[in-house]
């Protein structure tokens, strides 16, 4: 089967390249139109089920009698089955097409978050949330992979933002029914809360894994709704992009091995390691932090982590937009992991006003977040074409490992002193080293490519 690349020499006209801005955008709008909601969709309902895990430990570590340690390593178990898997199923996805690729991951995650209700002792916890990590993986990869096929590099920004923001949104789904399906539901059909609130969040991602076959084209080349110039011009500039290097197919062991041999390929994984550790740190331990803030009941609890989040939303939106339309990057990483890093640093103070200790997790929500789609715009358009498939998945691979490291630390920190400040420091030292990183040790010829145009 064709990958999306492969098939642009049918299509592509000599002059497909010779339309105005307005036409250029007219084309970007439609694609935006036709995969993006979809899309972002599928990742909010893939995030919710990532981190429902954050709610349900108001209630499951009593029910079962788990501590903060057991609860923080059963959540870490996740991230060992999505490391593992996360460059085979890029990989996958580049030789099979997206559709087959999403749908598999998505069918296969859902079933596995439903599962998650019959969790009766540790035991059936770490099998289940490593199986949820092991079919997961490949997702987030996949759709930065995907995006490449349609958008050039200098609009990815704003279109990652889009799908960040999903994390955010997923939180204040998370925070709005979460709490209430663990509260009202609790004593359902002798069900308790916490089993209904997988049960219920878990079974969407089957729905939308089966309506991708349906609605979610290879590329270019295979969406209906494109004219053939249409689908030429975009194939054509994927194709300039990739015209580096192309005698390597994007799936390939040998694509595998030049990803591994590059240097920048390296600094994009510890970069995103780093920043990942603040950001699941949010997505994870919210809903605990806001109850040390003196909240206690799980549905109030479960509201107030709607602001951070929401306010996250907006925020990493037009910080990307900002991003794009300056073409800068590095600095705009810079300015949000370090302010990231002094909000996390300052909760270790406990304000007395709850008002403060919210502010500042807001704060902290909308620099780390939006510090996500700027890193992403990047590692496509500086790595080998050849390599982007597995090198994307090997930096996300490596970078979600804080997803082993930050949930158990944290639930160790927690477990041995009462309070997660030591865990923050460290979070906050990472933060600050990731944009330092960026800044001194990532070229800038990325972000040089032209004009901008708002996707």
């Amino acid at each position: 089967m064709m990958t999306p690349s492969q098939g642009a020499g049918t299509l592509a006209a000599p002059s497909a390249l010779d339309l105005g801005v307005a036409a250029e955008d007219a084309i970007y709008r439609k694609v935006w139109l036709r995969i993006i909601p979809f899309l972002f969709i599928c990742y909010v309902v893939s995030f919710l089920d990532r981190i429902n895990i954050g709610f349900a430990q108001l209630q499951m570590k009593q029910d079962l009698g788990f501590s903060d340690a057991m609860y923080g390593l059963g959540a870490a178990v996740f991230y060992v089955g999505y490391v593992l898997c996360e460059v085979p199923s890029n990989m996958l996805l580049a030789r099979f097409g997206a559709r087959r690729t999403f749908s598999r991951i998505m069918v296969l995650w859902g079933l596995a978050s439903v599962g998650m209700m019959a969790v009766n002792d540790a035991t059936h916890f770490y099998i289940l949330r490593f199986l949820l990590g092991v079919f997961e993986a490949g997702f987030f990869p996949g759709i930065v992979l995907y995006l490449s096929y349609w958008f050039p590099a200098q609009r990815r920004a704003a279109v990652m933002a889009i799908f960040f923001a999903g994390v955010a949104v997923a939180g204040v789904l998370g925070g709005l029914v979460s709490g209430w399906i663990m509260r009202d539901m609790a004593g359902v059909m002798g069900l308790y809360g916490w089993q209904w609130m997988f049960a219920i969040e878990g079974a969407p991602a089957v729905v939308l894994g089966l309506l991708v076959i349906f609605l979610l084209p290879d590329g270019p080349a295979q969406a209906r709704w494109l004219t053939p110039q249409e689908a030429g011009f975009l194939q054509t500039r994927q194709n300039q992009e990739a015209l580096r290097t192309h005698h390597v197919r994007p799936h390939s062991l040998m694509a595998l091995r030049q990803a591994l041999s590059h240097p920048q390929t390296y600094l994009f994984a510890f970069i995103y390691f780093a920043l990942t550790c603040g950001s699941l740190t949010l997505n994870f331990w919210m809903p605990l932090m806001i109850r040390d803030f003196g909240i206690k009941d799980v549905v109030e609890v479960s509201l107030y982590t709607v602001i951070p989040n929401a306010i996250g939303a907006i925020g990493l939106i037009l910080i990307a937009r900002r991003s794009d339309r300056r073409n800068e990057r590095h600095g705009h990483f810079l300015m949000c992991t370090t302010g990231g890093a002094l909000a996390l640093a300052a909760l270790t103070l406990h304000p007395s006003s709850f008002a403060v200790s919210l502010g500042l997790l807001s704060m902290a929500a909308v620099l780390i977040f939006a510090a996500l789609p700027i890193f992403w715009s990047l590692p496509p358009g500086l790595l080998p074409s050849q390599t982007i498939a597995p090198g994307i998945a090997f930096i996300s691979s490596v970078g979600i490992t804080s997803g082993i490291v930050s949930p158990w630390l944290i639930g160790l920190v927690k477990t041995r002193t009462g309070n997660i400040d030591i865990a923050l420091y460290i979070l906050a030292g990472l933060l600050l080293l990731s944009g330092l990183t960026m800044w001194t040790m990532i070229p800038r010829r990325a972000t040089q490519e032209g004009p901008q145009h708002r996707a």
